[in-house]
């Protein structure tokens, strides 16, 4: 047996310390059976990013890991097993490229992608990546949009959808992935394409609500990690589904925990639901 070899993309940000700093909590700990363990192998950023240069482990506000931020990407992919990547659209496309031409893991927690990036991104785990990407890592999102999608199955159209979300304020995407995963669990659960029945913003004189469609509202300020509340509003009652991150850790934990099972599954392309077999 042996570790898996993971390399951090957008070593320099906060997510990619969070990620750092779960996949070295990981390391040592027998987390999969056909594994040792896993470890950070490389940590990587864009050219001119203020991390280059700086130990991996000392930026993530660890004991020295050895490990030096980059801006090679080929060199930091190089013997590498894992990408665990939350960067940006045209980034993470371009690594799920690199990621099937050398049958690499790649864990995608980038938001704000188009169609056309998500057909790209598919792609790539035809063509032998083992890709999972999600809207959100933690456990807690994942439990709340398998909910959402049987909230919404049951009580149907009579109950409206709203999907309120609030992040810090240099979030540059909206709505976020996690509320648009949850658009997505509300339209799987009542049957219908949530790209024709999504609302994404309202102003002046609207008219009144359609009926069955899916509302988002985005927010933005402070240093909201994020926050997300389903409102299912029927005739004098209404139900709030909400899930409140205080912590980027959980969703690197999730994306360590996404890494490791993929490790073990065939090239293809897969979402958190398989990770936690719901």
């Amino acid at each position: 047996m042996a570790d898996l070899k993971v390399a951090i993309a957008g070593a320099g940000g906060r997510m990619g310390a969070a990620n750092i700093r779960a996949v070295h909590a990981a390391q040592g700990a027998r987390l999969h059976a056909a594994l040792s363990g896993i470890v950070v192998h490389a940590a990587f950023d864009r050219a001119g990013n203020g991390a280059i240069g700086q130990d991996a482990g000392v930026f993530a506000g660890l004991e020295p890991l050895g490990v030096l931020i980059t801006d090679d990407i080929e060199a930091a992919l190089r013997g590498a097993d894992a990408i665990i990547d939350f960067t940006a659209p045209a980034a993470s496309v371009a690594l799920a490229e690199r990621a099937a031409k050398g049958g690499l893991v790649h864990v995608i927690g980038t938001t704000g992608c188009t169609a056309e990036d998500d057909a790209a991104i598919r792609l790539a785990g035809a063509n032998g990546a083992r890709i999972v990407k999600a809207g959100n890592f933690s456990l807690g999102v994942n439990l709340l949009a398998g909910l959402v999608k049987q909230a919404a199955a049951v009580l149907g159209e009579d109950f409206d959808v709203e999907i309120v979300e609030m992040h810090h304020n240099r979030k540059v995407d909206a709505p976020s992935g996690t509320a648009l995963m949850l658009g997505e669990a509300a339209a799987r659960g009542r049957g219908i394409d949530l790209t024709a029945r999504a609302v994404r913003g309202r102003d002046g004189i609207t008219g009144a609500r359609r009926k069955g469609d899916i509302g988002f509202a985005s927010l933005r300020g402070g240093t909201v990690v994020g926050d997300h509340t389903v409102i299912l509003a029927g005739e004098a009652e209404r139900i709030e589904l909400t899930h409140r991150a205080d912590s980027r850790t959980i969703f690197a934990n999730g994306a360590v925990r996404a890494a490791l099972w993929a490790a073990t599954q065939p090239a293809g392309f897969y979402d958190m639901a398989d990770v936690l077999g719901f």
